[in-house]
């Protein structure tokens, strides 16, 4: 049996679990053939792996500035409003906004800092002729706790060549973003947010019906052991923005599972649904649904396209029961002409943020949390698999009826 050791390469499930003031954090990373002599992690974390097989599972507590770097005050500091290069894309004017984040390159004459650094940096205040931005990785001032399980274990063929990972700094690239700043709520909704490519009925556009999955297929089993989690035999159910095919796990007998969606064609070949309702909610975001009815509303791969999501979470919460969970999982593939223009700004994280405001303003949910998978691989016979050998990442946020 190979264990983990100098000379091993192992595949590595990771899990880094944290809390900010709003809610609680769940990061999991699949990290494939970590090399333990030329990789970089934390000597604990290495000291703690080491002598491990495929099966074993260890965990860890990492104070502020072990994962990431820690928080240094000297880098957050005001710049000229002037050296923000509001053109740093040729395709639009970028206003900042409070709590927002945006590569470094796109700040002007910062001593080390070039137009092509895209590490990000967060605004976290405007002032009439300066800004006020923030160098620190947003995990800087947060304790985590790493959960690890190897998924296999061999020994290195041959050591010649070939790049060196640090992962921490991968799984870290991200985490961080979906939170506040300072308990501050994030500017994301100045402006027209909710503004798209194509302003027709979205019923015209969803007219044809489309029979295919969005994301790969690992990433569609991942989605469906998340609602695994909450969805138990006899439980009302509702799939909002629903489809063909919804998700759910199959070993679940729900009493009642009604699919609101756009298509006819799309819902009727749903087999799970009991119930179907057409209805537009960018035409109307009221809910044709008694109140206090649902025991968890369920949404996938959709939020991204709603105009009105904070009247629709307001309806979600009045249909949902007394403790009734709202369960919301995204990717990072849409349809670019009906995709709101905030979500196409955003970092992939920063996005979890926009769900995560929706939830926190809208003060009708409690015990929200967020969840983020990376790094599984992509099936060999996926159309994708030869431009990304990686599976489509998943995030989800859920939160509680009050």
């Amino acid at each position: 049996m190979n264990r983990i050791n100098p000379d091993a390469v192992a595949d590595i499930h990771f899990e880094v679990n944290w809390k900010s003031s709003e809610s609680v954090h769940s990061e999991h990373y699949e990290a494939n053939n970590v090399n333990f002599y030329r990789d970089c992690m934390p000597e604990k974390l290495i000291a703690r792996l080491d002598g491990k097989t495929t099966g074993d599972m260890i965990q860890i507590d990492f104070k502020p500035g072990i994962m990431v770097s820690g928080h240094d005050m000297r880098n957050t500091f005001d710049v000229k409003r002037a050296q923000f290069n509001r053109r740093f894309k040729s395709n639009g004017n970028i206003v900042p906004r409070v709590g927002r984040f945006y590569p470094k390159g796109i700040l002007e004459n910062i001593s080390g800092i070039f137009p092509q650094n895209i590490q990000p940096f967060r605004c976290v205040g405007i002032e009439n002729n300066h800004l006020v931005v923030d160098f620190n990785h947003p995990l800087a001032k947060s304790e985590t706790h790493i959960k690890g399980t190897v998924k296999s274990v061999c020994e290195k063929t041959v050591d010649r060549g070939g790049s060196c990972n640090d992962w921490m700094e991968l799984i870290s690239n991200g985490p961080g973003m979906q939170t506040r700043w300072e308990k501050h709520p994030t500017d994301f909704f100045s402006d027209t947010p909710f503004k798209r490519e194509d302003e027709t009925p979205d019923d015209r556009f969803y007219q044809q019906p489309r029979f295919v999955h969005h994301i790969d297929e690992n990433a569609v089993k991942l989605v469906t052991d998340i609602y695994g989690r909450f969805l138990q035999d006899d439980m009302q159910v509702l799939d909002l923005m629903s489809s063909w095919t919804s998700h759910i796990p199959d070993s679940v007998n729900l009493k009642k599972f009604t699919g609101i969606g756009l298509n006819q064609k799309e819902l009727d070949k749903n087999t799970r649904l009991t119930n179907r309702i057409v209805h537009d909610l960018n035409q109307n975001p009221a809910l044709p649904l008694e109140t206090g009815s649902y025991d968890a509303t369920i949404c996938s791969l959709s939020i991204e396209y709603l105009i009105h999501p904070f009247e629709v979470f307001n309806e979600v919460a009045r249909v949902l029961k007394s403790d009734g969970q709202f369960i919301i999982t995204f990717s990072n593939r849409w349809f670019p002409p009906k995709v709101t223009r905030i979500w196409k700004e955003l970092h992939d994280f920063e996005r979890m943020g926009v769900v995560l405001e929706y939830f926190l303003q809208s003060g009708l949910f409690k015990d929200i949390q967020t969840y983020s998978m990376r790094g599984l691989p992509r099936p060999q016979h996926d159309k994708y698999f030869s431009e990304n050998r990686l599976s489509d990442p998943i995030f989800a946020i859920w939160g509680s009826k009050i």
